[in-house]
C-alpha cells in the first residue's frame, strides 16, 4: 500500500508501434490493406488493434491482409476482434499481446495492486485523482489475458491518506477496487500493463509486477477490502452499491467456484451400532471450534426419545479431524448415540456443507442444529415427533423453535424482515437502496411470553434450529450455495418454502443457544456477510416489500391461527 508520501504521476507510454503500422489503422487514413465487403461483418481495424503481431505480419507481407490471418489462423486461436475501449466490460478475454497507446496525458495516480490467481480471478487495488477528468475504465493486460474495468462498476473508496497529499477536500473516491472471475486458466507470473482511458479520449499506461496468490488467499483479501470500504453513507452503503454494479456476481461466482470442488470429494466415518430405522437425522455443521461436540452429545444423550435420531456431524475445517474423529468414538461409547462425521478439505459454507450432510441422511426427517444448541426441554425429542404425526402437514414441512439466551430470556420467537433505505454518494453520483433486515421477534422478553412462543406461521425462522421434511428440503433445492461461508441462507430457505406453499412455522420446542459460541469469526466472514446482505436483497427484497414486510405481515399464509 503506497504512502502518501509516495504518491506521485505514473504514466510511462508503452513502446509506440512502427510509424507505418498506426498510419494503417488510423481513424483519418484509409489502411493499405486489403478490406473485406461492406456485408462481411468483419472490422479489420479493430482485430489489428487487438492483435499487433497481425500487423507486423502484414506489414511484412507474410500474410496478404487481416482479414487472411483470421480465416486462416484467428479464428482457430480465439483471437480477439476487439481492444481496449472497445472491449467488453468487466469480462476476462484470452490475448495474444497489447496494442500500444500514445501518453495523452498523465493524471497523479498509483496503481498500488494486481493479485491473481491461476484460475482466472484479477483483483485491482489503487487510486486515482480523476476530479477534473473522470476515469472511463482500466485495462490490464497480462502474458496471455486481459479484462477492462468499467470504471461505473469499480467500487470508489475514501483515501484520506490520499487526499491530504493531493491537498485536496471532500470525501471524494480517490480509491478503487476491480475484481472479476473469468473462470479461466490464465498465466498470473510477472508484470502486467495497465492502461487508463478517461472521458475525454485521453490515455496513459504503466506496467506493475503482479501477485499471484491461490484462489482461497484471493477471496479472503477481496472480503477483507469488501468488509472495509470506507465511503460516503458509511462503509456497508459503500460496498453494496459497488456490489450492486456487478461485484457481487464475481465475488459468488468466484466463492461457488472454490466451495463447489469440495462438495465432492467429503470423508465420512460412522461410528454406532446396527443399523436401524432413524425418525430424524440432526445434522450440525462445524467450523473452528469443535469442543461443544462432546457436551451437545452429553446433552442431547439425556433427552427422552433421542435414540430415535442419527446425528451428522459435517466439518468445514479440515484441521478439526483428528479430534473430531477421536470425539465421537468416545462420544458413541460413552452415551450411545449413532452419529457420523464428514469431513471436507475446507470451508464450503454453511449452505453446502448441510447439503451434503443431508444427503448422507438415514432418515426423512431433517434437523439442522448448530453446535452452540442444547435442549431446554428435556422431553424435546419425544415431543418434535409427536408435532410431525399430530399435527397438520402445512405446520410442520418447515418449523423453527424458542431459543433463550443462557440468562433465560427469550432469543428467537421467529424471524421477520425490515428494510433499510441507504444513500450513496459515489463521486458525484447519488443512489438509493433497498437492503433487507432480519429481525427475531421477542429478542430479550421474558421467557414466558405466549405470544411470541405460541405455534404460529413466521415470515422465518434461524438457521440455529430448523426442523423440515426431507422430501420438501430436496424438493426446494436445499440450502442455497451462493452465499458466502454463511448468513441468510436460513431466511432464504424459508421464503423459498412460502412460494412454494408453505410458510415457515414456529413450534414451541424450547432450546437453549450460545449465539456466537458454537463457531470462529474471522474479519473475511465480515465481508461475505455484506456480500450475502446484498445477495438475499436482490434476491427476495420485491418480494418481502410485496406482503412480507415488518412484525405484522399481511402475506395470506402468514395469518395467525384461529383458536
Amino acid at each position: 500500500m503506497a504512502k502518501p508520501g509516495d504518491i506521485k504521476a505514473v504514466g510511462e507510454p508503452l513502446t509506440a508501434a512502427p510509424p507505418s503500422f498506426w498510419d494503417a489503422v488510423s481513424e483519418t487514413d484509409p489502411p493499405p490493406l486489403a478490406m473485406p465487403s461492406p456485408d462481411d461483418g468483419f472490422d479489420e481495424k479493430a482485430y489489428i488493434r487487438a492483435n499487433p503481431d497481425v500487423a507486423v505480419a502484414v506489414l511484412s507481407g507474410a500474410v496478404p491482409s487481416a482479414r487472411d490471418h483470421f480465416m486462416n489462423w484467428g479464428r482457430q486461436e480465439h483471437r480477439d476482434l476487439t481492444f481496449g475501449a472497445n472491449d467488453t466490460r468487466d469480462q476476462l478475454i484470452p490475448t495474444h499481446g497489447a496494442a500500444d497507446i500514445q501518453l495523452h496525458s498523465s493524471i497523479r495516480h498509483s496503481a498500488e495492486a494486481v493479485i491473481v490467481s491461476r484460475s482466472g480471478g484479477v483483483l485491482i487495488l489503487g487510486w486515482i485523482d480523476d476530479v477534473s477528468r473522470p476515469m472511463d475504465c482500466i485495462t490490464i493486460i497480462g502474458p496471455n489475458w486481459r479484462v477492462t474495468f468499467d470504471s461505473a462498476g469499480l467500487a470508489r473508496r475514501t483515501r484520506p491518506d490520499v487526499a491530504e497529499a493531493l491537498g485536496r477536500h471532500g470525501d471524494y473516491g480517490f480509491g478503487y477496487l476491480g475484481f472479476v472471475f473469468g473462470d479461466r486458466e490464465i498465466q498470473p507470473d510477472g508484470h502486467c500493463e495497465l492502461q487508463f482511458r478517461f472521458r475525454d479520449g485521453g490515455a496513459m499506461a504503466a506496467t506493475l509486477e503482479m501477485r499471484s496468490v491461490d484462489d482461497v488467499e484471493l477471496r479472503a483479501i477481496v472480503l477483507g477490502h469488501i468488509s472495509d470500504a470506507p465511503g460516503m453513507g458509511g462503509s456497508t452503503t459503500n460496498a453494496i452499491a459497488s456490489l450492486a454494479r456487478g461485484l457481487g456476481d464475481q465475488i459468488v461466482r468466484f466463492n461457488h467456484s472454490i466451495t463447489k470442488p469440495l462438495t465432492r470429494n467429503v470423508y465420512s466415518e460412522r461410528f454406532g451400532g446396527a443399523r436401524r430405522k432413524h425418525s430424524g437425522t440432526i445434522v450440525v455443521c462445524l467450523y473452528g471450534r469443535a469442543e461443544y461436540h462432546f457436551i451437545q452429545n452429553a446433552l442431547f444423550s439425556m433427552n427422552d426419545g433421542i435414540e430415535n435420531y442419527e446425528f451428522i456431524y459435517v466439518s468445514n475445517s479440515p484441521e478439526l479431524a483428528e479430534n473430531l474423529l477421536a470425539n465421537a468414538r468416545k462420544c458413541h461409547r460413552i452415551h450411545g448415540l449413532d452419529q457420523t462425521v464428514m469431513l471436507l478439505a475446507g470451508n464450503a459454507g454453511f449452505g453446502a456443507a448441510n447439503n451434503v450432510a443431508a444427503g448422507a441422511a438415514e432418515s426423512q426427517r431433517l434437523l439442522i442444529v448448530n453446535p452452540d444448541v442444547f435442549p431446554k426441554d428435556p422431553a424435546w425429542a419425544r415431543k418434535h415427533l409427536e408435532i410431525i404425526q399430530t399435527r397438520p402437514r402445512h405446520e410442520t414441512q418447515l418449523f423453527g423453535t424458542p431459543l433463550y439466551y443462557d440468562d433465560g430470556s427469550l432469543m428467537h420467537g421467529g424471524m421477520f424482515f425490515e428494510i433499510d433505505t441507504r444513500v450513496t454518494f459515489d463521486n458525484n453520483r447519488t443512489a438509493l437502496s433497498q437492503l433487507v433486515r432480519v429481525e427475531h421477534y421477542g429478542k430479550g422478553a421474558p421467557a414466558d411470553s405466549p405470544q411470541f412462543t405460541s405455534p404460529r406461521p413466521v415470515p422465518a425462522v434461524t438457521g440455529a434450529f430448523i426442523s423440515v421434511a426431507r422430501p420438501w428440503f430436496e424438493r426446494l433445492g436445499g440450502f442455497t450455495e451462493d452465499y458466502v461461508f454463511g448468513h441468510y441462507e436460513d431466511a432464504d430457505l424459508c421464503l423459498k418454502s412460502l412460494k412454494g406453499g408453505n410458510p415457515a412455522w414456529l413450534q414451541d420446542l424450547r432450546m437453549w443457544h450460545l449465539e456466537g459460541k458454537g463457531s470462529t469469526r474471522l474479519p473475511i466472514h465480515e465481508g461475505g456477510s455484506v456480500v450475502n446482505r446484498w445477495l438475499f436483497s436482490s434476491q427476495w427484497g420485491e418480494a418481502v416489500n410485496d406482503g412480507l414486510l415488518g412484525p405484522e405481515p399481511t402475506h395470506p399464509m402468514l395469518k395467525p391461527p384461529t383458536t
